[in-house]
Parts: C-alpha cells; sequence; structure tokens
C-alpha cells in the first residue's frame, strides 16, 4: 500500500495540469493501480511489538545471569550472622536503586513514580521483602538445594495465578517447558537432597516461590506502574528488619567492598533489570527465563570457587538450559509468522 501512494500522486498532478477530463479519466487507473498492487512493506507493529518481547527476555535472561552470581559473592565473605548480611546488602542495593531512579528521571519525577505506585508497587514492594527475608530464616530448617527445588515449581505458580486471575493465555509449549524446568532443577539437586524439609522450612520455601510468583504477575499486569520504587521500598524492608536481628554491624573492610558488590550489582542491578523486562513478556515466561539462575549459580562457583559440580548437577543444568532455549526459540519463531 505505502509504495503506491506516490505513484497515485504524481499520476493525479500530471493529469490534473493537462485536463478536467483526462483527470477524471486517469485518477480512477491510479486508484484501482494503488489498490491491486502488492506491497511488500514490513508490518512495522508486528516488528516493534516483536523487537518489545526480544528487549524483555533479554532483560529476564540478564537479571537472572547477575542473581546467579550471588553464590559467588557469598563464598567471599566471613561474616558469620546472615541478618548482617542482609544489612548490608539490602542498604547497598537501595543506594543503587534510588541512585538509578535519580539518575534516570530526576528527583522530581523520582518523587512522582513513588506517589503513584498504589497498592501494586506496595505490594510488589512486600513480596520481595518477604522473599528476601524468608530466604534467610529458611536456611535454618533446610539446606539450599531443598529451598531450590521448591522454589523450581515458580514457573508454574506464576503461570497458574496468571490465567487464573487476569486470565493470562498460558501456551501448551509453556507448559511443557515449565515441566521439563522443574524435572532439570530435581535431576541438578537429586545428589543433595538431605531429606530434612522441616514444615517451617518447606513453608517458608513455597513462600518465597509463590511471593515471587505474586510480584511478577503484578508487574506484567501492571505494566505502567514504574515497580523500580517499588523494589527500593522492599529491600528498604529487608534492611529495616535484619537491622533489630543482626548482632553485629561491624565487617572488615574487605568485606564490606564484597558486600556493596553482593547488594548493589547483585541484588539491585538484578531487581532494575526483572523489573524492566516483567512487564514486557507474560509471567510465565519470565519466571521461566529466571530458572537460568540456579543453572549458572553452581558454573561460577565452580570457576571461581573450584567447587567442581556433580555430574547429576550439569546433566540437570542441560535439561533446564535445553527447556529454555527451546521456548525461547519457539516464542521468536512463532512471533515472526
Amino acid at each position: 500500500m505505502q509504495r503506491s501512494l506516490p505513484c497515485f500522486t504524481v499520476l493525479a498532478r500530471v493529469s490534473f495540469r493537462n485536463s478536467d477530463s483526462r483527470a477524471k479519466i486517469e485518477t480512477p487507473v491510479a486508484t484501482l493501480t494503488s489498490q491491486t498492487e502488492p506491497s511488500h512493506a514490513p508490518d512495522t507493529s508486528a516488528l516493534s511489538a516483536l523487537r518489545y518481547r526480544q528487549v524483555g527476555m533479554a532483560l529476564i535472561l540478564a537479571s537472572a545471569v547477575v542473581w546467579s552470581f550471588g553464590g559467588t559473592f557469598a563464598r567471599f565473605l566471613s561474616v558469620s550472622d546472615p541478618w548482617t548480611v542482609i544489612f548490608w546488602r539490602s542498604l547497598w542495593a537501595a543506594a543503587f536503586l534510588i541512585t538509578y531512579l535519580i539518575r534516570r528521571d530526576g528527583i522530581h519525577l523520582t518523587a512522582t513514580h513513588f506517589r503513584r505506585m498504589g497498592w501494586p508497587g506496595f505490594a510488589v514492594s512486600l513480596c520481595f521483602a518477604c522473599a528476601s527475608m524468608a530466604f534467610v530464616v529458611a536456611l535454618q530448617y533446610t539446606s539450599v538445594a531443598n529451598i531450590l527445588l521448591v522454589q523450581a515449581g515458580g514457573p508454574l505458580i506464576a503461570a497458574s495465578l496468571a490465567w487464573l486471575i487476569f486470565r493470562e493465555t498460558v501456551t501448551p509449549a509453556t507448559w511443557i517447558a515449565i515441566a521439563t524446568v522443574i524435572f532439570g532443577i530435581g535431576v541438578m539437586e537429586s545428589e543433595s537432597l538431605d531429606g530434612n524439609i522441616s514444615p517451617i522450612g518447606g513453608a517458608l520455601s513455597l513462600a518465597i516461590s509463590m511471593v515471587f510468583a505474586i510480584a511478577t504477575v503484578i508487574t506484567r499486569r501492571f505494566a505502567h506502574v514504574e515497580m523500580v520504587p517499588a523494589v527500593f521500598l522492599g529491600v528498604m524492608i529487608a534492611g529495616i528488619v535484619a537491622a533489630f536481628k543482626a548482632t553485629t554491624f561491624s565487617v572488615t573492610p574487605f568485606d564490606m567492598m564484597v558486600l556493596f558488590a553482593f547488594g548493589a550489582i547483585n541484588l539491585g542491578g538484578g531487581l532494575a533489570l526483572f523489573i524492566a523486562g516483567a512487564k514486557r513478556i507474560p509471567a510465565s515466561v519470565a519466571s521461566l527465563i529466571g530458572t537460568a539462575e540456579p543453572v549458572l549459580g553452581p558454573i561460577w562457583v565452580w570457576l571461581i570457587h573450584s567447587e567442581k559440580p556433580t555430574l547429576m548437577t550439569l546433566f540437570g543444568g542441560m535439561i533446564v538450559l535445553a527447556a529454555l532455549i527451546g521456548h525461547s526459540l519457539g516464542q521468536l519463531r512463532a512471533k515472526l509468522h
């Protein structure tokens, strides 16, 4: 359609210059030509939607990569009190997020974002605060492997909530990928499971998956709400609670450097990337891509701290990565066609 418009304009101008009668003859011909000539111009709206979705998937993957270094940072710390770690990590994450907001939007617009968060923003902040604190408490009752296995159900919870509450369509391919990821993480952690899952530890692990899934669904549903202030408020809440629980705030200079990276980059940067991407793609897909975190985590610990993963960990990780890559390529191929 777009290529025929210039021909129509030139032809109409020439015919009007010659005579009125000729204009009456040639204008319909030009119109007919413009209607019958096939258009090869790309559908810019479809391409824009595809690019928007691709950026969202890339941002979620980037957040998973950033978060996957959490175990590596933690291995460098000599701090024995986990609440001290939460306090400083939350403090540096909050400093990063508020600096990022002010640099990006200015003080006035940042204040406006906080005023306009509404209940979705407060709900997201409470979800992230609860998830970060519940993880620390759950470690007192069960192992990391048990927690990760329960958290593998996060995409399933997010997909179910998105469909039940907001009727967000979840494709069969996504359901298959979710089941494959749960199986893969189960294989990864099969040799680490100690069977010591107390009711409190199991409940807290499930709560982590629930609140993270709820935060993902809310962020997607209320994409027009700026959620970076919400995650800032969430880490502040976690930091305040940790301040009352911590036995000491004193750390070595080296530990403080690690805590800075652990908080500002790992937590704050990861949250900013996740929030930016979660509003662009379905909640089920966002949670699914996010499962790359427990797969990549053991790899960095292996490369940096020489903690060699087991064969089952590598095999399960390959299953998860295959499911994620296959699902992502299928999503992009479907959008192209």
